[in-house]
This record gives C-alpha cells, structure tokens and sequence, in this order.
C-alpha cells in the first residue's frame, strides 16, 4: 500500500492505494462488462481478466499522467481507479478488483 499526505479541498487526507500502478488503467478507461440497456449499469472487469494497463492510458488530470514511479499525483486523486481519498484518522477499504466491480450498488 502506498499512501501520502495531500490537502484535498482544504482539508487535510491521505490518499491511499493498493500501489499496483501496472494495473490502474484510470476510472475511465478501465474494461467493462455491460449489464442492461442502461448505460450506467456495468460492471469493470477483475483484474484476473485484464492484461497489464498502459503505461500512459491518454487521460490527465491538470497537467499529470499516470505516474511511472509509484509517486502520487493529481492523476491518483483524481483518475486512478485503485485510490481512495480519506480525512485524517477516518476508516477506509481499498478499492479490490480480485474480482468484478459494479458501478451501481
């Protein structure tokens, strides 16, 4: 796990990650299964289902790709699907794509 101290909309959180960079191929570009004529009902594949992710997936957050040294940056805040932003002190899980993941719960 990886995580870092950040200020997040002028609070003070840690940003934490299971760090398996190789695998984050961001909230948007990440494989998924459509489950019904609904457009936001899918689920994002397992990892077991999935080759490596791209070293860069093509998508940005101010200015920041993907890191290729495991270092935080606006991309993990805001893009990679395997982050978590959390307060100080609060309790959290980290996202698991062991297996598949629905966007509507």
């Amino acid at each position: 796990m990886i995580s870092r101290e950040i200020v997040w909309f002028n609070k003070n959180c840690i940003i934490f990650c299971d760090g398996k960079c190789e695998k984050a191929f961001g909230i948007n570009n990440r494989p998924t299964n459509q489950l019904s004529k609904n457009e936001d009902d899918y689920e994002y594949l397992s990892d077991g289902e999935l080759n490596l992710a791209p070293i860069d997936p093509k998508t940005y957050e101010g200015g920041h790709a993907k890191p290729i040294d495991r270092v935080h940056n606006k991309w993990c805040c805001r893009e990679c699907e395997r982050s978590i932003i959390v307060e100080n002190g609060k309790r959290f899980i980290l996202p698991n794509f062991d297996n598949r993941v629905k966007n509507i719960k």
